[in-house]
This record gives structure tokens, sequence and C-alpha cells, in this order.
């Protein structure tokens, strides 16, 4: 699905688009998805606290990763690499020369800090003269652009000196190939093959925004997957498939995804070939993941500056080489951000404006909602019981507070897909009412088979449109 085919259309169905950000924004602080950090002090730029229920739906996200790209293959294994790394790491990567923006500051009235890059493109963009480039906030001049490296310093030990200097890694892929030879003594796997990692990374951007979708402190989902040369592209290809089929399957609709190519200007020096798939966020087209043919670069700079031969030899044709590597690096934050908005939805129902999150059942941060109607006559015994075996095979919430109507809004709002009332008729015949999420159906099942109905629900292929 090439950017070309889907921009159109989708352009015109987010103008219809019920979602802004600001509505999603306002969502997460009122059920407790993600909040300001450090609010009682003001909050910190650009950086959010996950409450319950964006611990849960991350989780999930990161769940259904790792499900896609480990257990259901045969072909990758994971690692988790500490965040801390020697310098010298950073030195064979490049970060250390080549990892920086350009930074302006504006010297006018608000003395504001932009990227320069980012300025010019919004000029070209609006077709305007990128001759001179003032401030866009007060007009005022800016500084000429000097480099900016993007990561963070901190120091180890005792003494603070330049001996004592290393840095939170600005990505988690770095860790996988450094530990390319002790994987491979101990994983069992022959090429290709593939390390899997999900972490912290950490990047002193100039200007964040956009809620999470760009923050200093975020986590990634990555694979670097190892291959002969001869077989780079043909596994990039595959593995550009994959990763958009993927966000398809979780319920993501295909019109608001797009795999864009990056142009020759655009590639990262070690890549020969780049694409990313891109979400239509509200405020339009941008990353969610990209896959990348790093070709053999990391491993070969990570030899010549540790001394350690990185190299691969076929146990079939005894011959020996530097692999090549495909990377498809997705951000978990902003993958949660897409599945939230895609999922968001407003609509009537008997008169009454409900905000639901359509969010697939496997992401869906709570899977049921126990309500006993009253709390008495023996409902609360019936339904506390219920929610005790549902609780041991899936997320449950028994929930209490406020009318139906209202506790039906509020699990609307989070994403649960089903809800179980017990009421009146419950404590005659051992039946309760099962209702769905998105259809708002009500049907009733006994008691006893609510579990196993659920179970079943989850464990259903779930049919979503495939690529063609």
């Amino acid at each position: 699905m090439e950017a070309s085919d889907t921009a159109a259309d989708a352009a015109s169905t987010a103008a219809e688009d019920s979602v802004t950000m600001d509505k999603i924004v306002a969502l997460c602080k009122r059920r407790g998805f993600i909040f300001q950090s450090s609010e009682i002090y003001g909050g910190l730029a650009s950086t959010y606290d996950y409450g319950h229920y964006g611990v849960l739906l991350k989780n999930n996200v990161k769940h259904e990763w790792r499900r896609a790209v480990v257990q259901e293959r045969d072909d990758v294994v994971l690692l988790d690499a500490a965040i801390l790394m020697h310098p010298k790491t950073w030195e064979a990567s490049g970060h250390l020369s080549g990892f920086s923006d350009p930074l302006v500051q504006c010297m006018g009235e608000c003395k504001r800090r932009f990227r320069y890059d980012h300025l010019v493109e919004d000029l070209e963009a609006g077709g305007k003269p990128t001759d001179h480039v003032v401030c866009p906030v007060c007009g005022g001049e800016l500084s000429e652009p000097r480099e900016f490296n993007l990561m963070f310093e901190t120091n180890m030990g005792p003494v603070k000196d330049d001996a004592s200097t290393i840095f939170l890694r600005p990505e988690t892929a770095q860790g996988i190939f450094v530990n390319f030879k002790n994987v491979m003594q101990f994983a069992r796997k022959k090429l290709p093959m593939g390390i899997a990692q999900i972490g912290k990374s950490f990047r002193n951007e100039i200007t964040p925004g956009n809620f999470i979708f760009r923050t200093r402190e975020f986590e990634q989902m990555e694979i670097e997957y190892f291959c002969a040369p001869a077989e780079a592209a043909a596994k990039h290809k595959e593995w550009m498939d994959a990763r958009l089929q993927w966000y398809i399957d979780l319920g993501i609709r295909p019109d608001h995804l797009q795999m864009r190519k990056h142009e020759g200007d655009e590639l990262s020096h070690y890549s020969s070939a780049t694409s990313d798939v891109e979400y239509l966020f509200p405020m339009g087209w941008s990353e969610l993941e990209g896959i990348a043919n790093r070709g053999s670069f990391d491993l070969t700079q990570h030899a010549q500056f540790s001394g350690e031969k990185l190299e691969y030899m076929d146990p079939q044709t005894n011959e020996k080489y530097v692999p090549h590597v495909i990377e498809p690096s997705a951000g978990a934050d902003r993958g949660t951000l897409a599945f939230m908005v895609d999922a968001y939805d407003e609509e009537s129902v008997e008169g009454r404006e409900r905000v639901v999150l359509r969010l697939h059942p496997r992401l869906a941060p709570v899977k049921v909602a126990v309500l006993p109607l009253f709390n008495k006559d023996g409902m609360p015994e019936k339904a506390r019981a219920l929610y005790e075996e549902l609780r041991g095979v899936m997320q449950a919430e028994y929930d209490t507070g406020g009318s139906i109507g209202k506790r039906y809004r509020r699990q609307d709002e989070i994403g649960t897909p089903w809800g179980v009332t017990i009421d009146h008729q419950t404590l005659e015949d051992d039946t309760v009412t099962l209702r769905d999420r998105d259809t708002l159906e009500q049907t009733r099942i006994p008691i006893n088979e609510v579990t196993g109905e659920l179970v079943k629900r989850l464990a259903a292929d779930w049919k979503t449109p495939k690529l063609t």
C-alpha cells in the first residue's frame, strides 16, 4: 500500500473524523490513561506518566508485537540490553559525530529555539520563499544554525570528569549489534535470524510535541534481522509487508495507513533503502515505524572499533561474511497513540452522546466489566464470584459506581469490549446480560458460560481486511 494510493482518500476521510488531538489528550486525562509528568510541580515539558489503563494498553501493544515477531516465528529471539553502554559504542555507531539537528534561536522577543530544517520544510510546504527564515512565533531574526547533539549525557562513578562521561542510549539497536556474537553463540539459530528488543531510549529533541508522539523519553520495539547480503532486498520487502499487516490485523483502518519510501536525499548514511509505515494522525501523515536495510554498516563499525570479529560462517557453504541487517523499528508510545486515535468514536445513542474507544479486544486495557445492577439482594455475591473467575483468565473490572448507564459510558470510554450485568433475573435463573461495546447488542446467557464465551471470542481469528 503505497503513499500515492491512499493519501487522497485518507485525507478526505480524516476531514470527517470526529477525533482531534485535544480530544485524545482530554480522554487520556479524564480516564487516567496518560497525564503530564511531575504535574504538581507544573509538569516537565514533553514527559508523560502512564496511569492504570495506559499501562495496560501499552503493555498489550508490546505483547502483541512480541507475539507477532517472536512467538509466532521460529527465526527471532529476544534481548534486553542495558540502557548505559560503553562510550565507544556511540563512536562506532556515528552518534557522537553525526547524531545532531540544526538548532536556531530567536534573537527577537520570544527567544525560543527551533529546528532549522523543520522551519524550512514548513515554508516549502506552504509555497513560501526560504531565502530568509524568521521566527514563526514573533517574526524575530534567527541565529545562525548550529549542530545540536541529541544524546543525553551523564556521568558514571564518583568523579565528574571527561573520563566519566557516558550517554543514555538514543536507540535500542546498538545494544543488539554489540551482542550479536553472544546471541549467535547461544541461540542455536542459523541465518537468516533476528534479535528483538523492547526498551527505553532517550533523545534530547529540540522540538518535541504532539502529546506522546514525540517525546524525549520513549519506548522502542525494534528488530535487527541478520541475513546474507544477497537476501537483504527480499527480506526487506517481507518485513515491510508483515509490519504493515500487523497494524491492520489489530484494527487500524487500512485507508489511514501508508508505506512511504524514503528518497535518496532522506536516507540515513547507513541505509540503502528505508520505508516508513505512516498513519494519518489528526496532525497529518506521520511515521509509526521505519523498516530500513542497514547493510553491513553496524557490524563492520563495531568490529573495527572493538577489535572483535563479527562475522558469520555459513555451515553449508563454509562461506564467511558480515551479515546485512534489516531493521523494523517501531515506537510503543506512537503505536499506542495511533491505536487510540483510530479507535476513538463519537455517536448518539438514544439521544445521548457516547464516546467510545473501539479498540481491538486484544489491545483493550480491560476485556470485561462485571456490573451488578444493585448492591443488595445477593447480586454483589453473584457478581463478585463471576468477577473472580473472569480475572483469573483475562483483565476484568468490577464496577459498582453510579447508574448502570454511567458505568456503560465509563467502560465505553476506556475501550472495554464486553460488559456483564447481574440483575434480578440472574437471581431467578442464573442468566446474565452480556453487552457488546460496538454493536450495543445485549443477550442473555447462563452465568456459568460467560468465561468460556469470552475466552472463545478473544481466541477467535479476528476478521480484518487483508492487503492485496
